[in-house]
C-alpha cells in the first residue's frame, strides 16, 4: 500500500496525530498524547497505527526518567531538498567544521546560484 494509500484511510485522530508529528519533527509519546488531547491509551492506540501503516518510526527511549517511545516522521516523510545544491549536499552535513571561505563551501553556494 502506497503512503498517500494510507493516509487516505487514516481516522481523524490519527491524521491529527501524523500531522502533530510531522510538524515537530519528532515527539515523545508521554507528548503525544497530551498534546492531542486524548487519553494515554487512544494515544498508544493511534501511535501503532500510524506505526503499523509505515508512516511514523517508533523507538524506545528514556524520557524524564521513564521509559517511554519517540515517535518520529518516517525517513520519506523528510524533505532533503534544502540541504541541496544541484546534485551537491550541503558541506555542513557531517561533524567536521567547515570553513565558509572554503572551496567546497564557495562550489556549494555557486551550484545554489546557479538552480535559479
Amino acid at each position: 500500500m502506497s503512503v498517500s494509500a494510507a493516509e487516505e484511510e487514516l481516522t481523524e485522530d490519527e491524521r491529527a496525530g501524523l500531522e502533530l508529528v510531522r510538524e515537530t519533527g519528532g515527539i515523545h509519546q508521554s507528548d503525544f498524547w497530551k498534546e492531542l488531547d486524548v487519553s494515554s491509551r487512544k494515544g498508544s492506540r493511534i501511535v501503532e497505527s500510524l506505526v503499523e501503516k509505515e508512516l511514523v518510526d517508533r523507538e524506545e527511549t528514556v524520557y524524564d526518567g521513564h521509559n517511554t517511545y519517540y515517535i518520529s516522521p518516517t525517513a520519506r516523510d523528510l524533505d532533503f531538498r534544502l540541504l541541496m545544491a544541484g546534485d551537491m549536499l550541503s558541506p555542513f552535513i557531517g561533524e567536521e567544521e567547515i570553513d565558509p571561505q572554503s572551496d567546497a563551501f564557495s562550489q556549494w553556494i555557486m551550484n545554489l546560484a546557479y538552480e535559479e
